[in-house]
Formats: C-alpha cells, structure tokens, sequence
C-alpha cells in the first residue's frame, strides 16, 4: 500500500512537469508547420503552379531514403527536423522547399499517374538533378527569395563525394557551380547587391569554387556558349 501511495504521489510530482514540456514541444512543432506551410504556399502561389502539394514537418532526426518514393507519389513535401535544424532564414528554407516542390511537381507527369517520373526523380540522375536546382532558383526569385540562399543551404548539408563517375547525383560542388553561373546569368541582381557576402558558408564556397568560377569567368569574357565541364 505504501509503494502504491509512493509511485502515485511521484505521477502527481511529475505530470505537470512531463505536461509542460509535451505543450512546450507541441507549440514548436506548430510553429515550425505554419512557417514551412506559409513559404511553400508562397512558392506556389507567386509561381501559379496549378498542382496542389501538402507540406508536413516531420521532427524525427533522419529521413529514411524509402520514404522518397511514397512523399512523391503522394504530392508531399515532408520536412524533417534533420533538414530543419540546418535552416538559418527564410530564404534558405524557401530554398529547401523550392527544390522539393520541383521534385513533387514532376511526380504530376508521365506514366501510371506519374509513377514512373517519381520513381525517375527518386533515383535523382544527374541531369534531373540540375533541372531541380535551377527550376527552385526560378521559384525562388518569383516568390521574392534571395536564390543566393540555394548555396549557402546546400554547402551546408549536402556532403562531397571523391567523385560522382558512378554516382547517380553530380558533386555537390558541381552542382553550386551551375546554380551560381544560372544566377549570374539570369538574376546577376542578387550577386551585385549580395546579402549574403558575408555569409560564412557563402564564403566557403568562394573560397572552394575558385577554379571553376575562373572558367566561369573567362566563358563571361569570351561570349562562349559552351556548358562547362565544373569540378
């Protein structure tokens, strides 16, 4: 009887303190959910994108690669606290979301009701890869986000691999390479008054792609046409 009375007035103890830090998460959960709802709808509205896309923020630390698949052919953009932990601003979660809806987007298209797209965009060839890349820089600018913040988002938590020759996805160095060089040809207003020029990850990206905005450079210079082969 005694222990009853003892683990009883413990529960007692300790049930407003479990109860205060369960609202406590459950108000940042909120939070994070009608900020990731309010910058995906933005992108979608600003770009009268004519699909419909639910946005969910997922707080479990790692994403499983098996639930690529489903999120696309369900036309969601999962969020996870992995990836969200990583987002400094607003633009470099616009940049995130940007991204993802041009993947769910292109479930929308193709065979078996956009199955066989999804399964393609899961699979993430190279060449897709960079569509995404520059179609979010297109999403972002539309919607009033700095595309700057694509870079700094992707230094930051994409990894480099020794090299992408039998890698279904380009070098991550690659592929800031291509983002910066469509900027610098499309939206060179960004990069002439650059928010983020003092941002360290945009630094070291400066710092990391000095030979391939040399080439960048001299293709500027030239007037060439020819796609450069980044490192």
């Amino acid at each position: 009887m005694k222990l009853k009375l003892f683990i009883l007035g413990l529960i007692m103890l300790f049930t407003p303190i479990f109860a205060n830090e369960i609202q406590s998460e459950l108000q940042k959960h909120n939070s994070i959910q009608a900020k990731i709802d309010s910058i995906g709808v933005d992108i979608l509205n600003y770009n009268k994108i004519p699909k419909r896309v639910v946005f969910a923020y997922n707080d479990v630390d790692k994403k499983r690669m098996l639930d690529i698949y489903d999120e696309l052919t369900k036309r969601q953009v999962v969020v996870y606290g992995e990836q969200y932990k990583n987002v400094s601003d607003d633009n470099e979660l616009a940049a995130m979301l940007a991204r993802e809806i041009a993947l769910v987007i292109k479930s929308y298209n193709g065979l078996w009701g956009g199955r066989l797209d999804a399964l393609q965009v899961a699979t993430s060839s190279k060449k897709f890869e960079v569509f995404a890349d520059k179609r979010a820089v297109d999403f972002m600018v539309k919607a009033k986000y700095n595309p700057v913040a694509l870079i700094t988002y992707i230094n930051k938590t994409c990894p480099q691999k020794r090299s992408d020759k039998i890698s279904r996805s380009n070098l991550t160095s690659k592929r800031m390479a291509i983002i910066y060089e469509y900027i610098t040809y499309k939206y060179p207003e960004f990069l002439e008054n650059n928010e983020y020029e003092n941002n360290k990850y945009y630094q070291n990206f400066l710092l990391t792609s000095l030979s391939n905005r040399a080439m960048l450079k001299e293709k500027i210079r030239t007037k060439s046409t020819k796609a450069l082969k980044y490192e």
